[in-house]
């Protein structure tokens, strides 16, 4: 056979090679992916249930846990996104082969959760204070601070299943997160049952036992997964309690270096949909109603891409840490398709039954709820068009994750909520008199503008120096 032929044969050859790359690619992502995704929905049962049981207590023990978590959930998700800078740093220590590494970063996201909860619950404690300042009803800030005094303690071992939670997701066993947070939803159901309206002979604790048995409960899924980490023998290895209280410094500032920019993105997030449901308050009982369905909707979609995102920080984090400059290119842009061709599904399923989705959050027999219904079903259209630039968002600060770029995403995240999102709702809303509609879109607005900002700064990677560190 001649040259020829052998070198056309090849170059033959390689294009199907490189569709080879990306099919593998789009198969580990999803199988990475997939329990995650289940895992975030799980997670969201878990306070459905409360709320859900709470309710049956009446309307004001009802209110009482939705303040007292509302007022938690802040300096929770602010403290996981510290806590999970394990991920992209164990997934990078995974793929240079460093074991040693990966115990040591593990511990020392032990320390961060331990050292962040021993500062948060001092705070936490303080709620009927705090409440007092802000004009809280006196009966509601009484009832959340009894919640508030059992339920502060499940933030030891919630934070610290975070880091175990990153080590398992960067060595692809998903499926035991799924696992432990789904029979994390039974136990916490029935210990609600037994201990909110006393069953079975257990005392009757109605807002004590909602949160002594999110409390417990949160013990039971740490124990399940510290367990699963120290008897599978793919971990065993790793000997993650091993001279644990042996300090590594510098590994402790990676995790507070990497991961509190993570946190600040989550809280600004939040903070902008904390502000939008004020502005509402500010319309109407029926504005407020209608945006918690339109919201309760649009965040089951984003479980999604956010489990994907999470797979992505993954995915990139392991071709970063083995210096394969192509399987960055391939982890952050499967991940990238995978949430926007979901996102445009769920857009198009919002677009197209939004009355109907609505009416299972509200009763459409009820003519009270006329203007709530037709006000939900606007705003969920337009929470449908910008599920696109939402799933687009999370995967791209995800796949930045993966390379350790958190700080310059966390400040574009800020402005894009802050000074584009905010604005443009507030001016739509109140100046331009479009209410609502004016509000969801200027949610819309800032969600794109991060959205593109994060994707160019992906794509721009090398030009920008993201890869400078890259293991050669």
């Amino acid at each position: 056979m001649s040259d020829e032929t052998t070198a056309a044969r090849h170059a033959a050859a390689r294009p199907f090679s490189a569709f080879d790359g990306w099919t593998r690619e789009l198969a580990a992502t999803f199988t990475l992916a997939w329990p995650l995704v289940i895992a975030q929905l799980a997670q969201t049962a878990l306070t459905t249930t409360d709320v859900i049981m709470l309710g049956w207590l009446g309307p004001q023990a009802l209110a009482a846990g939705t303040l007292a978590t509302t007022f938690l959930m802040p300096f929770m998700v602010g403290a996981v996104g510290i806590v999970g800078a394990v991920a992209p740093l164990a997934a990078q220590a995974r793929g240079a082969r460093n074991i040693k590494a990966v115990r040591r970063i593990v511990r020392q996201g032990f320390w961060a959760a331990i050292l962040l909860a021993t500062l948060l619950i001092p705070i936490l404690l303080q709620i009927r204070t705090i409440f007092g300042w802000l004009g809280q009803d006196p009966t509601n800030a009484r009832l959340a601070e009894e919640y508030i005094h059992v339920g502060v303690w499940m933030l030891y071992p919630a934070l610290m299943a975070v880091a175990l939670r990153s080590l398992l997701s960067a060595f692809d066993s998903t499926r035991a997160i799924l696992v432990i947070t789904v029979s994390g939803v039974f136990f916490n159901a029935a210990l609600n049952y037994v201990l909110i309206f006393g069953n079975y002979g257990f005392p009757r604790l109605e807002l004590r036992g909602a949160a002594l048995a999110t409390m417990i409960t949160s013990f039971i899924m740490f124990a399940m997964m510290l367990g699963f980490v120290l008897r599978h023998r793919r971990f065993k290895r790793f000997n993650i309690l091993l001279r644990f209280w042996k300090p590594d410094w510098a590994r402790f500032r990676e995790i507070f270096r990497i991961g509190t920019p993570i946190g600040l993105t989550v809280l600004a997030e939040v903070g902008l949909f904390t502000a939008a449901a004020l502005l509402m308050g500010l319309l109407g009982t029926d504005e407020v109603a209608a945006h918690a369905v339109a919201l309760q909707c649009a965040s089951m979609a984003f479980m999604v891409p956010l489990g994907l995102g999470i797979a992505a920080t993954v995915r990139v984090g392991l071709a970063y840490g083995r210096g394969d400059v192509d399987g960055i290119t391939k982890a952050g842009w499967t991940g990238f398709a995978l949430g926007t061709a979901f996102m445009l599904l769920s857009c198009i399923v919002f677009l197209l039954f939004a009355p109907n989705i609505v009416t299972i959050f509200l009763s459409p027999s009820d003519p009270a709820n006329a203007n709530a219904l037709a006000l939900a079903a606007t705003f969920l259209v337009i929470a449908g068009v910008f599920q696109l630039v939402d799933g687009a968002q999370v995967v791209a600060a995800h796949a930045l994750r993966g390379l350790s770029d958190t700080k310059i995403p966390m400040l574009l995240a800020i402005f894009g909520y802050w000074a584009v999102g905010l604005p443009v709702a507030y001016v739509l809303g109140f100046v331009l008199e479009w209410r609502g509609v004016g509000i969801w879109i200027g949610l819309a607005a800032g969600l794109a503008f991060v959205a593109v900002v994060l994707v160019a700064r992906f794509a721009m990677r090398e030009r920008l120096g993201l890869l400078d560190g890259l293991p050669r």
